[in-house]
Parts: structure tokens; sequence; C-alpha cells
């Protein structure tokens, strides 16, 4: 498709809510550095907006969870479909590159590969955790599946789907022994006490359910441990305008919470326990090897379908225990996510420091497993798709290299 002679090589490229923005943001880098000259446009955040990408709508448009809330914002978000895949096939990308969101970008996906468009989905769906035959339908939408987990490209191979695990972008961001001591210093926190950070997820909905149990559960750690300090880290404006509403209705937790902007690895680190909603905030607990506490509830007529239909296979729904494939960490879920379950999950750990000792080399291990250069691989996977590929410089990719 690509015509060199007449215009710079172009990427169309859709991400979702914050965690997409930063996974974008390192892809659209590490092209550039193949592509100098090349063109990016789509949906994005301040972070791929900042590596060069315009921006045709926001990131944030597309950060919406769940099924009963997709369904609430659904004349919206097809709208937004409808006008974006007639800009993109106007703009005659050479791939577009739909990040995660996949309830969005896969039906796009499928509209433009259906009309000569080469399309990469970076961030499998959950595979592992929902039915598998996701797996084969995102055939029919991506020419290729960029995989940040090792246990998932064997399930898309077996469905017929061209899938690369290329690692995940924070192992590769987050250092193997995280420096707790410095953490502390850069937010004034004193060596000796005791930290919890709560991260109830960056999406207002979630905050808005989750973080007034955080902090009912916090004040129950705050009666055996006066000295606790709480860090909330907020995504961005709104996120942080819905943490200062839950705390302003939350006198006790008050005085002891600092809200930060961002900063939710430095908060981690810092902290002795983390109480978090699953999602990547588990996996960047995990980097940063503090024990954790996961606690979540979906909307209730969402569990309804979900358990109505069988539709989670996995054990398991936090990422240190699908990646070991264990119960390393707890997970209270539903109606198991109450404040005195959450407080003593927590307590459990504070109490027994050996026990968080002894988490550190299990994610340690796991760390080095996912510490791939992602950005890189998930380029190179790209560039290769367009016939460009760099393997002869030693940039291969797969599970094995």
């Amino acid at each position: 498709m690509h015509d060199s002679a007449n215009r710079p090589i172009r990427f169309a490229v859709i991400a979702g809510e914050t965690s997409g923005d930063a996974l974008g943001a390192g892809l659209v880098a590490a092209l550039r550095a193949r592509f100098p000259d090349a063109e990016f446009a789509g949906v994005c955040g301040p972070a791929m907006r900042a590596a060069g990408v315009e921006a045709w709508a926001d990131a944030g448009e597309l950060a919406v969870m769940g099924l009963a809330e997709v369904l609430a914002h659904l004349p919206r978000l097809l709208r937004l479909r409808k006008t974006l895949r007639e800009r993109i096939l106007a703009w005659k990308p050479d791939v577009f590159i739909g990040i995660d969101a996949p309830d969005f970008n896969l039906g796009l996906e499928r509209w433009l590969k259906r009309r000569g468009v080469r399309t990469v989905h970076y961030v499998g769906p959950s595979v592992w955790a929902w039915r598998e035959s996701r797996a084969a339908k995102i055939g029919a939408s991506a020419d290729r599946v960029l995989c940040l987990f090792p246990m998932e490209p064997p399930i898309y191979a077996h469905h017929g789907v061209d899938a690369v695990f290329v690692g995940h972008p924070l192992a590769d961001a987050i250092p193997l022994d995280p420096d707790r001591a410095a953490a502390r210093a850069a937010l004034g926190i004193p060596v000796h006490d005791p930290v919890l950070a709560l991260l109830p997820g960056s999406r207002l909905g979630e905050i808005e359910r989750m973080l007034p149990v955080f902090l009912d559960a916090a004040d129950g750690v705050a009666a055996e441990f006066p000295d606790l300090r709480l860090l909330i880290p907020a995504a961005n404006a709104q996120c942080r305008g819905a943490i200062e509403h839950a705390l302003s209705r939350s006198p006790a937790s008050a005085p002891r919470s600092l809200v930060l902007d961002g900063d939710a690895q430095r908060a981690m680190i810092a902290s002795d326990v983390v109480l978090l909603a699953s999602g990547t905030a588990a996996l960047e607990a995990m980097l940063c090897k503090r024990p954790m506490v996961v606690g979540h509830r979906i909307a209730p007529m969402t569990h309804a379908i979900v358990r109505g239909l069988g539709l989670l296979k996995s054990r398991f729904v936090s990422l240190p225990n699908i990646l070991a494939n264990e119960a390393l960490v707890p997970e209270l879920l539903q109606d198991d996510c109450t404040a005195p379950k959450l407080r003593d999950a927590v307590l459990a750990w504070l109490r027994d420091p050996e026990a968080a000792i002894a988490l550190r080399p299990r994610f340690r291990a796991l760390h080095e497993t996912l510490r791939r250069d992602a950005s890189a691989r998930a380029a190179d996977a790209v560039a290769e798709l367009l016939g460009t590929g760099n393997r002869e410089q030693g940039t291969g990719f797969g599970a094995g290299s």
C-alpha cells in the first residue's frame, strides 16, 4: 500500500485511557527511530501527543468500563467510531494500530482490514481470562496481535492468529530492585512510618465505587497502626477531583492522605502495602515488588451477565496470580470486597513483614520474564508487517529470543 516516493509512512493509532496512552507513546518513539519521517495520527492522550501524534480525539473518550457502563455511552461511541473510520480510510495509513480498548478497536480494525488496511492490535485482549473463542474472532480484525504476556501467543496460534510476545513496557521502565528509601525521601515520608498506597482505578466510575470502601478499610488499619500514611495517586485532574470528593466525606482518612498527580509507581515503591482495584495497577505493584490486596467490584448488572454466561474462565483476576498461576496475593471481589475484609488482608501483610519479603524473589522472577524491551520489539513486529523488518540487526522477536 505504501508509495514511499510520494509521502512518508503513515501510522493511524487509537489508544484508550491512560495505560494505552503510555504504551502508544513508547511504540511511537520506537517507530519514529526506525521511520524518522513517519506521520502519526489518531486517538491519544498526553503522552502520545508529546511523542508527536496528531490528536483527532482524546483517549479519555474511550475510557468506559464494563457492559452496563458501555451501554450508557454506546450512541456517543458509535458516532465516534463512524467518524474515525471514515477519516482513517481517507488518510490512507500504511498500518492501523489499535492499542487496547478492544470493544472499540476490534470492530474498527475489522472494518479497516476488509478495506485493505493492514491492522495491528497491541495488547491482546485477555484471552486467558475470558473464553478462548474470542481469540479466533480477533484474527478477523488484526493481521498481527502484539502480546504483553508469554501465555498469550500459544492461545492465539491455536486459533490461527499471528501473535507475538513483545514483553511489557512497564517491566522495562520499572527497576528490578526499586529504591524505597529514595521514593520516600522524594515524597517527604519518614522511613519508619507505615504507608498504604490506595489505587482505586483510573476511571471516574471505579474511583466513585471503590475509593470510599478503600478509605473505610484504611480507617480500620489505622486503628492498629495510628501513624499510617495514605498515598493516593490521581491519573488526571478529573480523577483528582473524584478522589478529593471522596476524602471530603472521610474525615478520619483525609489528614493522613497525600494525593499525588500521577506518580503511581513512586507511591507504590514508597509503600508497605498497596490496596488496589485490579488491572494494570496490580502488575505495577508486582513490578515494584510490593505486597498488595486486590479489591474490586464491577457494576452488578455486568457481574450478573458475566457470571450468568460463564464468561470468566480464569481462576484469578489479578495479573500477579495469573502469571504465577497461584494465589500469591489476596483477591477480594464483589460481595467479598468489604471494608472489614480489605482491612484484615492489609493488616495481615503489615503484621508479617517476613511474608512480604518472601514475595520479592517471586515477583522479581516474574518481572524478568516480562522484561523484553517491549516498545522496540513491538516496533519490529509492525515494521515487519510493512516488509521493512529489522531482523538482520539482531532485534528479532518472539517468546524465545
